[in-house]
């Protein structure tokens, strides 16, 4: 009752083995949900499971299967369910109607007509109901949350042998995730790769069986590329002249800028002095443009007697975005620049938007390459729980993926290790670890920041980035 033991049975349904233990175990020994402390709503209520009570549903689980689609498997926490009520979906805001219930005995649903209190039954047919869902009746207004899942640990991209498959893919991706939430399936724009994370190899290899011989879809795990950043470490100016005459209107359009890194509350640009020249800048108009992958692309305005008309300023700043999406050293998002466009020319009739966004990026890229341009890598607060007797393998390993240690502390018998370690080396990292502690630990990662990454590192980086751009060409 005080939940101080958690019995474990090893248990196989389709072979019959141990089925008939645990249910006696069940029965006879676990303790009815009466005398088991009331669950607390998000909002800190006790619901006790009282059948007269206001109706309340907790959906926890979600399979598919053929012929008959989504199955909703869920308690019934408080008051008493018969077919056809309307209920409201008070996690997602929508409203849902109960048309059948089920119980579940295996792969047989005997249809009932009530369930009750403490009651666990399914449901098929709702329109958008998920795993974790509460669902109300109208005079109720309790929402629980009980599952916390953990954070992937283990990331591979995925694809399909055959390319024409991959909405196919996805699709078949979408419903295992439905039934299994810690399966995390990201498309990732950046990467240009389908990301798969979940909680070790094991569990991913899990689902590529059941994909290949569920679904008669063969696919393949790759390495995941990691998801770099780019910035720059001083100012930088750079100019850059767009002219092209093929008959007709051609086109002009001239950018002169500054570039420096981005700090949050920064004072405005003032004066910029690059070798014997100095550059006064007159800030007319300021943009921040917060960006979807972190930091900030910041854009001044100091064009001073109409050397560029303000209505091609949008036009210079989309090609500044251009270049913050593809970096100039990796292709990696860059982040964190601030930007001075403070003088340019312009051509009463070739100058048109596309002129000057050209110009615009490519001044930009060749100030990015001036201003001592750095890669930033993604870096993880990881947290190893491992017995004492294996801590200085451990140690040892996580120093050899560039780790940086924290801290140590002890926890129910075990030590907890506390590190800083980039992602680039937590690939393999789950089955390294099991390897060395023969299955006795576990670990927890969660992204913390991104940092330089060393010189050696870069070089590496820049080198792949110049043959691959070179192969595409």
């Amino acid at each position: 009752v005080d939940r101080s033991i958690y019995p474990v049975f090893c248990v196989s349904a389709a072979k019959d083995m141990g089925v008939r233990r645990m249910m006696e175990f069940l029965g006879n020994v676990v303790p009815f949900v009466n005398d088991m402390p009331a669950p607390v709503t998000t909002d800190n209520v006790e619901v006790k499971p009282d059948s007269n009570a206001p109706l309340s549903l907790y959906f926890f689980k979600t399979t598919v299967e053929p012929h008959i689609g989504e199955v909703s498997y869920f308690k019934v926490m408080s008051g008493t369910l018969t077919p056809g009520v309307d209920l409201d979906n008070v996690t997602r805001g929508l409203k849902e109607r109960i048309a059948q219930l089920y119980c579940v005995c295996g792969g047989i649903k005997s249809q009932v007509d009530k369930l009750c209190a403490g009651d666990i039954g399914a449901t098929v047919k709702l329109k958008d109901v998920r795993t974790g869902n509460t669902l109300d009746a109208k005079d109720c207004d309790y929402r629980f949350d009980f599952i916390r899942y953990p954070e992937p640990k283990y990331r591979r991209a995925i694809r399909p042998v055959t390319e024409s498959d991959a909405e196919k893919l996805m699709t078949i991706l979408t419903r295992m995730h439905e039934e299994d939430p810690t399966w995390v399936v990201e498309q990732s724009k950046e990467l240009k790769q389908t990301i798969l994370s979940g909680q070790g190899e094991f569990h991913l290899r899990t689902l590529k069986w059941r994909v290949e011989n569920n679904d008669k879809l063969p696919i393949m795990f790759e390495e995941p590329r990691i998801p770099y950043r780019e910035t720059i470490t001083k100012a930088a100016r750079a100019d850059y002249r767009h002219k092209k005459q093929s008959g007709g209107a051609g086109q002009f359009g001239e950018v002169h800028l500054i570039i420096e890194p981005y700090t949050e509350g920064m004072p405005a640009p003032d004066t910029y002095k690059f070798g014997s020249q100095e550059f006064k800048m007159s800030v007319r108009d300021t943009q921040e443009i917060p960006l979807s992958w972190g930091g900030k692309l910041v854009v001044h305005n100091c064009i001073v007697g109409g050397a560029i008309d303000a209505r091609f300023i949008p036009a210079i700043v989309k090609g500044l975005m251009d270049r913050m999406e593809q970096g100039p050293l990796t292709g990696s998002y860059a982040r964190d620049v601030r930007v001075c466009i403070y003088d340019g020319k312009m051509h009463p009739v070739d100058s048109n938007e596309i002129s000057f966004r050209l110009a615009g990026r490519n001044a930009f890229s060749e100030a990015f390459r001036n201003a001592n341009p750095k890669v930033l890598e993604p870096i993880y607060d990881v947290e190893v729980m491992v017995p004492g007797d294996v801590m200085g393998d451990v140690m040892s390993d996580l120093q050899g993926r560039r780790a940086i240690i924290m801290g140590m502390e002890s926890d129910n018998g075990f030590e907890k290790i506390i590190a800083k370690v980039p992602l680039k080396e937590m690939g393999s990292y789950s089955t390294a670890l099991s390897s060395i502690t023969g299955g006795r630990s576990a670990f927890t990662m969660k992204f913390a920041s991104y940092e330089l990454v060393p010189s050696d590192v870069q070089d590496k980086l820049l080198k792949e980035y110049a043959e691959k751009s070179q192969a595409d060409e």
